[in-house]
């Protein structure tokens, strides 16, 4: 009878595991869905702007579904839309990105890269991302100068370790950008400097949210601060959230729009839209692109 018991068991805990793995990996990851958040950093009486962010695209060529949902995105009729990197998962992955990303190369547009626009993905133990000084691993070398070259040609400004104006929505924008700090591309002192008083609005740009490069950014007075990389955690608990974040971010903090702290600007991380290809699910996270409606504060 015990062993019977144990066995019946077994056999439930096994089907859960399953059934959860179908759901995570069939299921959850391709509900893609589009997250709204008000972000107080306007001056008074100013009109609101919306931006639209996106983040981890990990492209593959077949993935047909995801470039179709976020070609349809143009729908929302951004006044900016910011890329936060990570863009390919395959050496062939540009044409797929170009069809996900071409209705919105009309709107004015800014973006930075991630480890993953540099090289793509190799087999890993997902294990170790719970270990804060493990190796980084590069893969193949994806095409992203031809990806560059795409966004802007499109006149998007390209912010890796760079700086600069832009008009978006009638709006001046003070924007900043450092390359991926998750593989040591930064250099924000290349770029540093406080935030222009001209501007209407200030923005700045990091793949990886490492709170050594926001510091910086909000010491700045960015008002704004946007990253990716963390896919939210990618595999969360219910009631617990994130068990990873992949980099110095607090796990309360692995997605949505933050207060950072000890500074006056807002930091929004997004989740993602994709998954490394090696590991293809989600759970509890799905995969997100982010309408960030900048009001009066």
């Amino acid at each position: 009878m015990r062993k019977r018991t144990l066995f019946r068991l077994a056999a439930g805990t096994a089907t859960i595991g399953a059934a959860t793995l179908a759901y995570a990996s069939l299921v959850e990851r391709n509900m893609f869905t589009v997250r709204r958040y008000d972000v107080p950093v306007l001056p008074a009486d100013a009109e609101p702007l919306r931006v639209l962010h996106l983040s981890d695209l990990h492209m593959m060529p077949d993935q047909a579904r995801k470039q179709r949902w976020v070609a349809s995105l143009a729908a929302l009729d951004p006044d900016l839309v910011v890329v936060t990197g990570d863009n390919m998962a395959h050496p062939g992955a540009v044409p797929g990105v170009l069809r996900a990303l071409q209705p919105l190369l009309d709107y004015p547009g800014a973006f930075v890269f991630g480890s993953n626009d540099y090289t793509g993905p190799v087999l890993k133990n997902p294990f170790t991302y719970f270990l804060p000084d493990r190796e980084y691993t590069e893969g193949v070398e994806l095409p992203y100068e031809e990806l560059r070259q795409v966004f802007t040609g499109a006149g998007w400004a390209d912010l890796n370790n760079a700086r600069t104006t832009l008009k978006a929505g009638g709006r001046q924008l003070d924007l900043v950008g450092v390359d991926d700090p998750h593989i040591d591309r930064d250099d924000y002192p290349a770029v540093a400097g406080a935030v222009s008083s001209s501007a209407d609005l200030s923005i700045a740009l990091t793949h990886s949210p490492e709170p050594r490069v926001l510091d910086q950014m909000a010491a700045d007075g960015f008002g704004l601060l946007l990253a990716g990389h963390t896919h939210g955690g990618q595999v969360c608990v219910p009631g617990f959230g994130a068990l990873v974040t992949n980099c110095g971010l607090p796990r309360s903090m692995a997605r949505g729009l933050h207060r950072w702290p000890g500074s006056d600007s807002w930091l929004h991380v997004s989740a993602g839209l994709g998954t490394h290809p090696t590991a293809p699910i989600r759970f509890a996270c799905p995969p997100e692109a982010s309408i960030l409606t900048l009001i009066p504060r």
